[in-house]
Protein backbone atom coordinates (compact mmCIF):
# COMPACT_ATOMS: atom_id res chain seq x y z
CA UNK A 1 0.00 0.00 0.00
CA UNK A 2 1.41 3.44 -1.14
CA UNK A 3 1.46 6.40 1.37
CA UNK A 4 0.92 10.05 0.02
CA UNK A 5 3.30 12.44 2.07
CA UNK A 6 1.36 15.26 3.77
CA UNK A 7 4.15 18.25 2.77
CA UNK A 8 2.14 20.47 4.80
CA UNK A 9 2.82 19.36 7.99
CA UNK A 10 6.50 18.40 6.99
CA UNK A 11 9.23 19.39 10.01
CA UNK A 12 11.73 19.61 6.64
CA UNK A 13 9.27 22.44 5.11
CA UNK A 14 8.18 24.54 7.74
CA UNK A 15 11.91 24.42 9.37
CA UNK A 16 12.77 27.63 7.97
CA UNK A 17 16.28 29.74 9.68
CA UNK A 18 15.11 33.85 10.29
CA UNK A 19 17.60 34.77 7.76
CA UNK A 20 16.24 32.75 5.07
CA UNK A 21 12.95 34.60 6.08
CA UNK A 22 14.25 37.61 5.98
CA UNK A 23 16.45 37.05 3.16
CA UNK A 24 14.03 35.44 0.61
CA UNK A 25 10.53 37.07 1.63
CA UNK A 26 8.54 38.16 -0.96
CA UNK A 27 8.96 41.85 -0.19
CA UNK A 28 12.46 43.91 0.32
CA UNK A 29 13.53 44.54 3.42
CA UNK A 30 16.17 47.51 4.56
CA UNK A 31 17.63 49.28 7.30
CA UNK A 32 19.22 52.46 7.94
CA UNK A 33 21.26 54.04 10.70
CA UNK A 34 19.42 57.45 11.76
CA UNK A 35 21.25 59.42 9.30
CA UNK A 36 19.79 57.75 6.74
CA UNK A 37 22.53 55.48 5.20
CA UNK A 38 21.64 51.62 4.81
CA UNK A 39 22.85 49.60 6.99
CA UNK A 40 21.48 46.02 6.02
CA UNK A 41 19.39 45.45 3.16
CA UNK A 42 17.72 41.71 2.31
CA UNK A 43 18.36 39.32 -0.97
CA UNK A 44 14.68 40.04 -2.28
CA UNK A 45 15.35 44.32 -2.72
CA UNK A 46 18.93 43.93 -4.13
CA UNK A 47 17.81 41.62 -6.76
CA UNK A 48 14.98 44.38 -7.75
CA UNK A 49 17.51 46.87 -7.66
CA UNK A 50 19.86 44.75 -9.61
CA UNK A 51 22.76 45.99 -6.93
CA UNK A 52 25.29 44.11 -5.04
CA UNK A 53 24.15 43.69 -1.54
CA UNK A 54 27.65 45.22 -0.71
CA UNK A 55 27.78 48.26 -3.55
CA UNK A 56 24.90 48.73 -0.98
CA UNK A 57 25.38 49.54 2.20
CA UNK A 58 27.15 52.50 3.78
CA UNK A 59 25.14 54.46 0.85
CA UNK A 60 22.24 56.76 1.97
CA UNK A 61 19.11 55.71 1.20
CA UNK A 62 18.15 58.95 -0.75
CA UNK A 63 20.51 57.50 -3.67
CA UNK A 64 17.76 54.53 -4.71
CA UNK A 65 15.25 57.45 -5.36
CA UNK A 66 14.65 59.47 -8.09
CA UNK A 67 14.41 63.43 -7.58
CA UNK A 68 11.22 63.50 -6.65
CA UNK A 69 11.72 60.66 -4.31
CA UNK A 70 14.88 62.53 -2.46
CA UNK A 71 12.70 65.63 -2.23
CA UNK A 72 9.66 63.15 -0.92
CA UNK A 73 11.92 61.53 1.61
CA UNK A 74 13.21 64.85 2.93
CA UNK A 75 9.97 66.85 3.13
CA UNK A 76 7.68 64.11 4.52
CA UNK A 77 9.07 60.53 5.25
CA UNK A 78 11.94 62.02 7.53
CA UNK A 79 10.01 64.15 9.42
CA UNK A 80 7.13 62.07 9.93
CA UNK A 81 9.97 59.24 11.26
CA UNK A 82 11.22 61.48 13.75
CA UNK A 83 8.08 63.05 15.26
CA UNK A 84 5.88 59.48 14.77
CA UNK A 85 8.24 56.82 14.86
CA UNK A 86 6.29 55.12 11.90
CA UNK A 87 4.48 55.33 9.04
CA UNK A 88 2.75 53.46 6.17
CA UNK A 89 1.24 53.52 2.56
CA UNK A 90 4.02 55.71 1.14
CA UNK A 91 4.30 55.33 -2.57
CA UNK A 92 7.69 55.95 -4.20
CA UNK A 93 9.97 55.25 -7.13
CA UNK A 94 13.32 53.34 -6.62
CA UNK A 95 15.93 53.53 -9.31
CA UNK A 96 17.16 50.45 -10.64
CA UNK A 97 20.76 49.99 -11.52
CA UNK A 98 19.83 50.09 -15.19
CA UNK A 99 17.96 53.38 -14.84
CA UNK A 100 14.29 51.77 -14.77
CA UNK A 101 11.97 53.31 -12.28
CA UNK A 102 10.81 50.51 -9.45
CA UNK A 103 7.17 51.62 -8.17
CA UNK A 104 7.11 50.38 -4.10
CA UNK A 105 4.86 50.67 -1.24
CA UNK A 106 7.18 51.87 1.73
CA UNK A 107 6.21 51.04 5.61
CA UNK A 108 8.76 51.80 8.09
CA UNK A 109 8.96 52.04 11.82
CA UNK A 110 12.02 53.25 14.40
CA UNK A 111 13.80 50.92 16.53
CA UNK A 112 14.81 53.15 19.42
CA UNK A 113 17.38 52.54 22.03
CA UNK A 114 16.93 52.66 26.01
CA UNK A 115 17.18 56.25 26.51
CA UNK A 116 14.09 56.55 23.45
CA UNK A 117 16.81 57.90 20.45
CA UNK A 118 16.85 56.60 17.71
CA UNK A 119 19.07 53.52 16.75
CA UNK A 120 17.59 52.10 13.91
CA UNK A 121 15.19 52.63 10.63
CA UNK A 122 13.58 49.39 9.79
CA UNK A 123 11.44 49.51 5.80
CA UNK A 124 9.87 47.24 4.06
CA UNK A 125 9.24 47.39 0.38
CA UNK A 126 6.08 46.05 -1.24
CA UNK A 127 6.74 45.69 -5.28
CA UNK A 128 3.75 48.09 -7.15
CA UNK A 129 4.59 47.31 -10.83
CA UNK A 130 1.53 45.50 -10.98
CA UNK A 131 -0.60 48.41 -8.73
CA UNK A 132 0.65 51.17 -10.94
CA UNK A 133 0.01 49.12 -14.46
CA UNK A 134 -3.75 48.28 -12.92
CA UNK A 135 -4.46 52.12 -11.80
CA UNK A 136 -2.89 53.24 -14.97
CA UNK A 137 -5.51 50.81 -17.13
CA UNK A 138 -8.58 51.89 -14.77
CA UNK A 139 -7.45 55.52 -16.03
CA UNK A 140 -7.07 54.70 -19.57
CA UNK A 141 -10.35 52.71 -19.26
CA UNK A 142 -12.47 55.80 -17.32
CA UNK A 143 -10.65 58.25 -19.86
CA UNK A 144 -12.17 56.37 -23.39
CA UNK A 145 -15.58 55.67 -21.34
CA UNK A 146 -15.35 59.39 -21.04
CA UNK A 147 -14.37 59.77 -24.52
CA UNK A 148 -16.96 57.36 -25.60
CA UNK A 149 -19.71 59.03 -23.39
CA UNK A 150 -19.31 62.07 -24.57
CA UNK A 151 -19.48 60.98 -27.95
CA UNK A 152 -22.58 60.11 -27.54
CA UNK A 153 -23.97 62.71 -25.98
CA UNK A 154 -22.85 65.47 -28.45
CA UNK A 155 -24.41 62.72 -30.96
CA UNK A 156 -27.96 63.13 -29.71
CA UNK A 157 -28.02 66.55 -28.89
CA UNK A 158 -26.74 67.03 -32.58
CA UNK A 159 -29.55 64.93 -33.44
CA UNK A 160 -32.15 66.12 -31.15
CA UNK A 161 -31.61 69.34 -32.46
CA UNK A 162 -32.22 68.69 -36.05
CA UNK A 163 -35.18 67.33 -35.18
CA UNK A 164 -36.59 70.90 -33.64
CA UNK A 165 -36.50 74.41 -35.76
CA UNK A 166 -33.38 76.41 -34.79
CA UNK A 167 -36.10 79.44 -34.12
CA UNK A 168 -39.88 80.37 -34.78
CA UNK A 169 -40.84 82.04 -36.91
CA UNK A 170 -44.33 83.90 -36.56
CA UNK A 171 -46.46 85.81 -38.91
CA UNK A 172 -46.08 89.28 -38.24
CA UNK A 173 -48.57 90.49 -35.69
CA UNK A 174 -47.87 87.34 -33.63
CA UNK A 175 -45.22 86.45 -31.01
CA UNK A 176 -44.27 82.83 -30.51
CA UNK A 177 -41.56 80.73 -28.30
CA UNK A 178 -40.60 77.14 -27.62
CA UNK A 179 -38.42 75.45 -25.30
CA UNK A 180 -37.63 72.06 -25.40
CA UNK A 181 -36.22 69.89 -22.26
CA UNK A 182 -34.17 66.45 -22.70
CA UNK A 183 -35.14 64.42 -19.79
CA UNK A 184 -31.26 62.56 -20.64
CA UNK A 185 -28.33 63.69 -22.25
CA UNK A 186 -27.53 60.59 -23.24
CA UNK A 187 -30.39 59.75 -25.42
CA UNK A 188 -32.72 61.60 -28.50
CA UNK A 189 -36.18 62.06 -27.19
CA UNK A 190 -39.57 61.79 -29.06
CA UNK A 191 -41.10 65.15 -28.36
CA UNK A 192 -41.10 67.58 -31.54
CA UNK A 193 -42.98 71.10 -32.79
CA UNK A 194 -43.03 73.39 -35.44
CA UNK A 195 -44.33 76.17 -36.72
CA UNK A 196 -44.23 77.54 -40.53
CA UNK A 197 -45.86 79.29 -43.58
CA UNK A 198 -48.51 77.77 -45.91
CA UNK A 199 -49.69 80.89 -47.94
CA UNK A 200 -49.98 84.85 -47.39
CA UNK A 201 -52.72 84.10 -44.62
CA UNK A 202 -51.96 80.80 -43.36
CA UNK A 203 -49.52 79.47 -41.84
CA UNK A 204 -49.47 75.24 -39.49
CA UNK A 205 -48.43 74.75 -36.44
CA UNK A 206 -47.90 71.45 -34.49
CA UNK A 207 -46.41 69.60 -31.39
CA UNK A 208 -46.07 66.38 -30.44
CA UNK A 209 -44.53 63.34 -28.76
CA UNK A 210 -43.16 60.18 -30.56
CA UNK A 211 -43.51 56.76 -28.57
CA UNK A 212 -39.59 55.63 -27.24
CA UNK A 213 -36.38 57.38 -27.40
CA UNK A 214 -32.84 57.00 -28.85
CA UNK A 215 -32.65 55.88 -32.79
CA UNK A 216 -35.79 54.53 -33.58
CA UNK A 217 -37.82 57.55 -32.07
CA UNK A 218 -35.33 59.55 -33.98
CA UNK A 219 -36.56 58.43 -37.00
CA UNK A 220 -40.26 58.31 -36.52
CA UNK A 221 -39.77 62.19 -35.17
CA UNK A 222 -38.29 63.05 -38.51
CA UNK A 223 -40.67 61.22 -40.62
CA UNK A 224 -43.82 62.62 -38.51
CA UNK A 225 -42.33 66.56 -38.80
CA UNK A 226 -41.95 66.43 -42.77
CA UNK A 227 -45.14 64.33 -43.67
CA UNK A 228 -46.93 66.79 -41.34
CA UNK A 229 -45.42 69.86 -42.94
CA UNK A 230 -45.86 68.14 -46.81
CA UNK A 231 -48.91 66.86 -45.99
CA UNK A 232 -50.84 70.82 -44.89
CA UNK A 233 -49.73 72.22 -47.82
CA UNK A 234 -51.48 69.48 -49.98
CA UNK A 235 -54.81 69.23 -47.43
CA UNK A 236 -54.69 72.07 -44.41
CA UNK A 237 -57.56 71.25 -42.83
CA UNK A 238 -56.22 69.68 -39.21
CA UNK A 239 -57.98 66.40 -39.69
CA UNK A 240 -57.25 65.97 -42.89
CA UNK A 241 -53.40 66.23 -42.05
CA UNK A 242 -53.66 63.77 -39.16
CA UNK A 243 -55.32 61.16 -41.49
CA UNK A 244 -52.23 61.63 -43.61
CA UNK A 245 -49.81 60.97 -40.88
CA UNK A 246 -51.53 58.41 -39.58
CA UNK A 247 -51.23 56.64 -42.91
CA UNK A 248 -47.69 56.84 -43.55
CA UNK A 249 -47.24 55.66 -39.83
CA UNK A 250 -49.47 52.53 -39.85
CA UNK A 251 -48.02 51.51 -43.05
CA UNK A 252 -44.42 51.32 -41.17
CA UNK A 253 -45.68 49.61 -37.90
CA UNK A 254 -44.06 46.88 -36.53
CA UNK A 255 -44.97 44.86 -33.64
CA UNK A 256 -41.17 45.02 -32.34
CA UNK A 257 -41.17 48.53 -33.42
CA UNK A 258 -44.17 50.39 -33.15
CA UNK A 259 -44.26 53.67 -34.98
CA UNK A 260 -47.32 56.04 -33.49
CA UNK A 261 -47.26 59.53 -32.00
CA UNK A 262 -49.92 62.08 -30.51
CA UNK A 263 -50.13 64.97 -31.64
CA UNK A 264 -51.85 68.21 -31.82
CA UNK A 265 -51.73 70.26 -35.54
CA UNK A 266 -52.98 73.59 -35.79
CA UNK A 267 -54.10 76.32 -39.09
CA UNK A 268 -53.49 79.65 -38.20
CA UNK A 269 -55.54 82.01 -40.80
CA UNK A 270 -55.40 86.02 -40.19
CA UNK A 271 -58.18 87.57 -39.35
CA UNK A 272 -58.99 91.39 -38.05
CA UNK A 273 -56.24 91.97 -35.67
CA UNK A 274 -55.64 88.13 -34.64
CA UNK A 275 -55.68 84.67 -35.84
CA UNK A 276 -58.74 81.91 -36.37
CA UNK A 277 -57.08 78.80 -35.37
CA UNK A 278 -58.57 75.37 -36.69
CA UNK A 279 -57.04 72.82 -33.93
CA UNK A 280 -57.02 69.06 -34.10
CA UNK A 281 -55.88 66.90 -32.06
CA UNK A 282 -55.02 63.14 -32.28
CA UNK A 283 -54.48 61.69 -28.46
CA UNK A 284 -52.71 64.75 -27.46
CA UNK A 285 -53.43 67.04 -23.80
CA UNK A 286 -55.33 69.39 -24.82
CA UNK A 287 -53.99 73.00 -25.77
CA UNK A 288 -54.00 75.85 -22.61
CA UNK A 289 -56.02 79.22 -23.76
CA UNK A 290 -54.71 82.23 -21.93
CA UNK A 291 -57.16 85.19 -22.76
CA UNK A 292 -56.39 88.99 -22.07
CA UNK A 293 -59.12 89.07 -19.09
CA UNK A 294 -56.85 87.09 -16.60
CA UNK A 295 -58.57 83.97 -17.62
CA UNK A 296 -57.17 80.19 -18.29
CA UNK A 297 -59.23 76.93 -19.58
CA UNK A 298 -58.12 73.98 -22.09
CA UNK A 299 -59.10 74.38 -25.54
CA UNK A 300 -61.19 70.74 -26.05
CA UNK A 301 -60.16 68.18 -28.03
CA UNK A 302 -61.60 65.37 -26.02
CA UNK A 303 -61.81 61.96 -28.03
CA UNK A 304 -58.87 62.21 -30.53
CA UNK A 305 -57.22 59.27 -30.78
CA UNK A 306 -53.11 58.21 -31.10
CA UNK A 307 -51.80 58.78 -34.55
CA UNK A 308 -50.38 55.95 -36.52
CA UNK A 309 -51.49 52.20 -34.09
CA UNK A 310 -55.13 51.75 -34.61
CA UNK A 311 -56.29 51.14 -37.93
CA UNK A 312 -59.44 53.75 -37.90
CA UNK A 313 -58.29 56.53 -35.78
CA UNK A 314 -60.82 59.20 -34.91
CA UNK A 315 -59.49 62.82 -34.74
CA UNK A 316 -61.35 65.56 -33.33
CA UNK A 317 -61.32 68.89 -34.23
CA UNK A 318 -62.22 72.62 -32.92
CA UNK A 319 -62.05 76.57 -33.58
CA UNK A 320 -61.40 79.34 -31.64
CA UNK A 321 -59.79 82.95 -32.56
CA UNK A 322 -56.32 83.95 -31.10
CA UNK A 323 -57.48 88.15 -29.99
CA UNK A 324 -54.75 91.11 -28.80
CA UNK A 325 -53.63 89.74 -25.37
CA UNK A 326 -54.78 85.90 -25.74
CA UNK A 327 -51.68 83.55 -25.93
CA UNK A 328 -51.84 79.42 -26.66
CA UNK A 329 -50.18 76.97 -24.95
CA UNK A 330 -49.23 73.45 -25.97
CA UNK A 331 -46.57 71.34 -24.55
CA UNK A 332 -46.42 67.61 -24.37
CA UNK A 333 -47.20 65.06 -20.97
CA UNK A 334 -43.17 65.37 -19.97
CA UNK A 335 -44.72 68.34 -18.09
CA UNK A 336 -47.91 67.01 -16.77
CA UNK A 337 -46.86 63.72 -15.30
CA UNK A 338 -43.68 65.06 -13.90
CA UNK A 339 -43.15 63.37 -10.59
CA UNK A 340 -43.25 65.90 -7.07
CA UNK A 341 -41.96 64.42 -4.08
CA UNK A 342 -40.71 61.26 -3.45
CA UNK A 343 -44.67 59.47 -3.88
CA UNK A 344 -46.68 58.56 -6.95
CA UNK A 345 -47.73 61.53 -7.18
CA UNK A 346 -47.41 64.18 -10.46
CA UNK A 347 -47.76 67.31 -10.89
CA UNK A 348 -51.54 67.43 -12.94
CA UNK A 349 -53.27 64.88 -11.04
CA UNK A 350 -55.40 67.32 -9.75
CA UNK A 351 -55.06 70.28 -11.68
CA UNK A 352 -51.85 72.51 -11.01
CA UNK A 353 -51.53 72.98 -14.57
CA UNK A 354 -54.52 75.15 -15.75
CA UNK A 355 -54.15 76.81 -11.60
CA UNK A 356 -50.64 77.78 -12.39
CA UNK A 357 -52.32 78.89 -16.16
CA UNK A 358 -54.90 81.36 -14.52
CA UNK A 359 -51.92 82.43 -12.00
CA UNK A 360 -50.23 83.89 -15.33
CA UNK A 361 -52.69 85.08 -17.66
CA UNK A 362 -52.45 87.43 -19.04
CA UNK A 363 -49.42 87.01 -20.62
CA UNK A 364 -47.13 86.41 -23.63
CA UNK A 365 -45.45 83.47 -25.46
CA UNK A 366 -42.09 84.38 -24.70
CA UNK A 367 -43.21 85.07 -20.89
CA UNK A 368 -45.52 81.68 -20.40
CA UNK A 369 -42.64 79.64 -21.77
CA UNK A 370 -40.03 81.11 -19.41
CA UNK A 371 -42.17 80.55 -16.47
CA UNK A 372 -43.24 76.78 -17.30
CA UNK A 373 -39.16 76.05 -17.98
CA UNK A 374 -38.73 77.74 -14.70
CA UNK A 375 -41.37 75.21 -13.15
CA UNK A 376 -39.64 72.06 -15.01
CA UNK A 377 -36.67 73.28 -13.70
CA UNK A 378 -37.88 73.28 -9.95
CA UNK A 379 -38.93 69.47 -10.58
CA UNK A 380 -35.12 67.96 -10.87
CA UNK A 381 -35.30 64.78 -11.31
CA UNK A 382 -39.00 64.37 -11.24
CA UNK A 383 -39.04 64.98 -14.83
CA UNK A 384 -38.98 61.84 -16.16
CA UNK A 385 -39.91 62.63 -19.81
CA UNK A 386 -38.75 64.56 -22.69
CA UNK A 387 -40.76 68.00 -22.24
CA UNK A 388 -41.35 70.17 -25.42
CA UNK A 389 -43.14 73.68 -24.84
CA UNK A 390 -44.74 76.31 -27.77
CA UNK A 391 -46.66 78.90 -26.95
CA UNK A 392 -47.85 81.50 -29.44
CA UNK A 393 -49.51 84.67 -28.09
CA UNK A 394 -50.88 87.82 -29.98
CA UNK A 395 -49.51 91.10 -28.27
CA UNK A 396 -51.98 93.81 -26.56
CA UNK A 397 -53.25 96.54 -28.58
Amino acid sequence: MSHTQDNTSSPNVLDESLEDLYENAPCGYLSTWPDGRIAKVNTTLATWLGRDRESLLGRPVTDLLTAGGRIHYETHFAPLLQIEGELSGITVDLVTADGRRLPVFVTANVKSGADGTAVLVRITVQDARDRRAYEKQLIEARRHAEQAHARVQLLASTLQRSLLPPSLRPPDGMEAAAFYHPASADDVGGDFYDLFALSDRKWGFFLGDVCGKGATAAAVTSLTRYTLRAAAVYDDDPNAVLLNLHTVLHANHHDDEPRFCTVIFGVLTRRDDGFDIHLASGGHPPALLLTAAGEARYVSTEGGQLVGILPDPTFVSTRLHLAPGDTLVLYTDGLTEARIGSGPERYDDNGALLEFAAAHAPTSAARIVADLSKLLAGFGVGVEDDTALMALSIPPR
